[in-house]
């Protein structure tokens, strides 16, 4: 789910190879990975803007890296401002300075493994994170290669969610003991070939199973399921004031119905009469191979216009609101409704 006219990024905070050891151990410590990756961009949004704010994110958890090892990191799609919760408006960002995410990331994913994991160990791992990474850990911001469009972004972001730590294209050879293959390397950024034993093959790609039920790609702030429609407007109205473009993030672009669609293409409204010019209202859909595939008069039979409850609100096709009684009543589909017939 995203909202469309909004600005996101594509934001992938890493961890150290020092601390691979610790996640690898305790894959309990994924999930609150994921949590910890959220509190950080918060904090950080909040910082920039010197107000409280609460942003939306999607945030996918990936294990492995390019050449099958165990790497813990996130990418998340993340809105490039928050809900300002004190106004209840929406705070868009402009800028990001990366180099203060970066400093922000380290602290609180060391101070969280800290947290869940209190032993003397950990603490000296910690402290070497501190010495060894002085400008913190690595936080990209993807530029210009995050598709826009909702079917594009969905296909790039399921590539994370459902794709192998090594493709079988990427596998050269098998002669029964070896297993020679290849990945594009991030430090060289050229095609790197590596050959491994056959159970030391196995054994980097079964180390990403996660555990049963786990969830991989997670919903947080605005994007979660219970505050999207909610506050979906509000965001869309202030987005719609931005102007130019924003450096380092891609724009959204609203999906179109199929009567937005028709009217493009031919210049007519499917949904108004080419006889008496009045508004339509679909009752049956049917396709030339599968049939009627959509029924109006099988809907109001399985109760798609009855409300229950004497508070129940129920909205007519002129957009005027009446209070329905505690009983059933099916509203009319078509004409004026008035109350000396309600």
């Amino acid at each position: 789910m995203l909202h469309g006219g909004v600005i996101y990024r594509h934001i992938v905070l890493t961890t150290s190879k020092v601390l691979k050891d610790i996640f690898y151990n305790h894959p309990e410590l994924l999930g609150v990975l994921m949590q910890c990756g959220v509190k950080c961009l918060d904090d950080f949004f909040s910082t920039v803007r010197g107000r409280k704010l609460k942003g939306g994110y999607i945030v996918v958890l990936q294990t492995h890296g390019r050449n099958g090892q165990y790497n813990p990191h996130l990418h998340i799609i993340a809105t490039s401002g928050g809900m300002d919760e004190a106004t209840q408006r929406w705070v868009h960002l402009n800028y990001l300075p990366y180099p203060m995410l970066h400093k922000k990331w380290q602290w609180y994913l060391l101070e969280m493994l800290k947290e869940e994991l209190d032993t003397e160990q950990v603490e000296q791992i910690v402290d070497k994170c501190y010495k060894r990474y002085p400008k913190g850990f690595v936080a990209n911001v993807q530029k210009g290669d995050v598709p826009g469009r909702y079917k594009s972004l969905a296909k790039y972001l399921a590539k994370y969610v459902v794709s192998p730590p090594i493709s079988v294209r990427r596998i050269d050879d098998y002669d029964g003991e070896m297993v020679p293959y290849h990945y594009r390397s991030h430090k060289t950024e050229r095609v790197e070939q590596e050959t491994v034993g056959v159970y030391i093959f196995i054994g980097r790609m079964i180390q990403h199973v996660l555990p049963k039920g786990f969830k991989r790609i997670r919903y947080f702030g605005v994007q979660a399921t219970k505050t999207f429609e909610k506050l979906k407007e509000i965001i869309q109205q202030a987005m719609a004031k931005v102007t130019g473009v924003v450096k380092g993030a891609i724009k959204v672009i609203a999906k179109k119905n199929y009567r937005e669609r028709y009217k493009e293409s031919s210049g007519s409204d499917p949904f108004v009469c080419p006889r008496c010019r009045s508004q339509m209202n679909i009752w049956k859909v049917w396709h030339p191979d599968y049939g009627v595939i959509y029924d109006e008069l099988e809907e109001m039979k399985k109760g798609k216009y009855e409300w229950k409850g004497k508070d129940a609100i129920a909205k007519e096709s002129n957009g005027r609101a009446i209070r329905s009684p505690t009983k059933k009543v099916q509203l009319p589909l078509f004409g004026v409704w008035n109350e000396a017939s309600y």
